[in-house]
């Protein structure tokens, strides 16, 4: 399993008890050797451990009832390969209205796990207290006031069960093209803060205010630098925490001169949603530092935008992708 270190893919799950897939990007293939479409549209729950099982059923439960965000929990889900067994993973999740939108990160006992420093919750499931929890390239321990907890599996559980659950808070999520200067959009799980007709396809920065374009690449640049592994290869890379003005209807950035699209070689393109097309340097101030990136900048500049209102938003980098998480601010 060393070669699929650091990796990880994107995933989107329902509100039913047995937590289906909606979404995979195609990573799912290089941590637990299935394709997407193999696992659309069945229970997620079915790749977990079996003395693990009831307590993910009543997490996912306590997730949506709580309306979290960028939590971590680490369970062994099986790989398709039987030789292969059960995989220790690292699972993040946040409430996106009517899904929960996250990644599964091959984890390694014993070693750093990164992205659990910018995780608002970490939920330690599998028997495996070597686990360690720090920074990058930090070797103090995880800050006192993000708690670990270790639950425990051993007891007897009763199957848990509930009725279907109502929309939680007003979030919407997005998936980026990581390997583009331009971030085409390639999902959009609703049109509740976004309402322009066509979403998928066109740049992330047609919905960033003007004057919030260049910090916004910076923090998009720096959550990539995160999610790079020790291969230099795309990784998960933890979660990034900002604010910024967003526009519903979005406006015209390509106008004017840009730079040429640069795509990397080996990229592999693609994405597993039918409706979608297919398909830096680290800031070593921000490094590890998830509660907050930075704020926008202040300077203005005159234009004709339209609407625009200050969102809430999590970024966080992944093997074939960027999740954008975004939601009001208050």
């Amino acid at each position: 399993m060393e070669n699929v270190s650091g990796k990880s893919f994107i995933g989107i799950v329902d509100f039913s008890q047995e937590a289906k897939w909606l979404y995979l990007s195609h990573s799912v293939s290089d941590i637990l050797g299935y394709e997407p479409e193999e696992l659309r549209g069945t229970p997620s729950l079915d790749l977990v451990h079996p003395d693990e099982m009831e307590r993910v059923r009543i997490l996912h439960y306590e997730t949506i009832k709580q309306d979290k965000a960028a939590c971590l929990v680490y369970i062994r889900m099986k790989h398709k390969d039987s030789d292969k067994g059960y995989v220790l993973c690292g699972v993040s999740r946040t409430i996106v209205h009517n899904v929960t939108v996250g990644s599964v990160s091959f984890a390694s006992s014993g070693s750093a796990l990164h992205n659990a420093s910018t995780a608002q919750e970490i939920t330690v499931i599998s028997p495996t207290p070597e686990l360690e929890f720090r920074r990058w390239h930090d070797p103090s321990p995880m800050p006192k006031q993000l708690e670990v907890s270790f639950e425990d599996t051993s007891a007897e559980r009763t199957p848990f069960t509930y009725d279907p659950l109502p929309s939680q808070s007003f979030r919407t999520a997005l998936i980026l093209e990581r390997f583009s200067i331009h971030c085409p959009v390639l999902y959009c799980s609703n049109s509740l803060l976004i309402t322009a007709t066509n979403v998928d396809g066109r740049p992330f920065f047609d919905f960033v205010a003007k004057k919030d374009e260049e910090i916004v690449r910076s923090w998009i640049d720096t959550v990539k630098g995160w999610g790079v592994n020790e291969r230099g290869q795309p990784s998960d890379g933890g979660f990034g925490f900002a604010k910024f003005k967003l526009l519903p209807e979005g406006r015209d950035y390509l106008h004017g001169d840009r730079p040429a699209e640069i795509d990397p070689p080996n990229h592999r393109r693609g994405t597993s949603h039918p409706h979608v097309p297919s398909r830096s340097t680290q800031s070593r101030s921000a490094r590890g530092q998830g509660a907050d990136i930075t704020r926008p900048s202040r300077r203005t500049t005159a234009s004709s935008e339209g609407d625009s209102f200050l969102v809430d938003a999590i970024f966080s980098a992944h093997s074939d992708g960027i999740v954008v998480i975004l939601r009001r601010a208050s």
